[in-house]
């Protein structure tokens, strides 16, 4: 990644995290360590059945030293990825991690501060199945093919023409 894209990605992170930590309802821990890859950064918190949930925010694709067009992509995940990483950090007050659903929103660095009030509405409505309602989505949504959508793999519309 180019230094401009890192720091692009470390200051969305850092606002996307603490702006999502404002809107739960439950205690949210953000985490940023560093491991043999790179740095881990994520947001965890226990949800209403004492399961430990986690979202990242990290780069799909990046322009870098090689490939200075490559499209800088990000991808918010929750549920999916470092899951046993965040379960060691965040401590004995849950009881194992949610495998009962994951989702990734592929999107553009300039939507995903748009996308926070839909994804905190996601989190929440899954938490309490489905007894909060989900916002309408502020950017248009492509799921790869698949009508309406599947809540697992969803790109925003521009980044996926961006990325094809």
């Amino acid at each position: 990644m180019t230094p401009e894209a890192i720091r692009v990605i470390s200051q969305l992170r850092g606002e996307f995290y603490t702006l999502f930590s404002g809107e739960m309802e439950a205690p949210v821990k953000i985490t940023n360590e560093h491991s043999y890859v790179g740095k881990l950064s994520m947001a965890s918190w226990v949800d209403a059945r004492k399961q430990l949930n986690y979202i990242c925010v990290y780069a799909h694709s990046a322009p870098d030293a090689l490939f200075p067009d490559r499209p800088f992509i990000l991808r918010v995940s929750v549920n999916k990825g470092a899951g046993l990483l965040a379960a060691a950090q965040r401590g004995k007050d849950f009881q194992g991690l949610n495998q009962r659903w994951h989702f990734e929103l592929t999107l553009m660095p300039e939507e995903i501060l748009d996308f926070l009030p839909w994804v905190v509405s996601l989190v929440k409505s899954r938490d309490r199945n489905a007894e909060t309602a989900l916002l309408e989505p502020p950017h248009p949504l492509d799921g790869n093919g698949l009508e309406p959508p599947s809540l697992k793999d969803i790109w925003t519309r521009k980044a996926w023409q961006v990325a094809c």
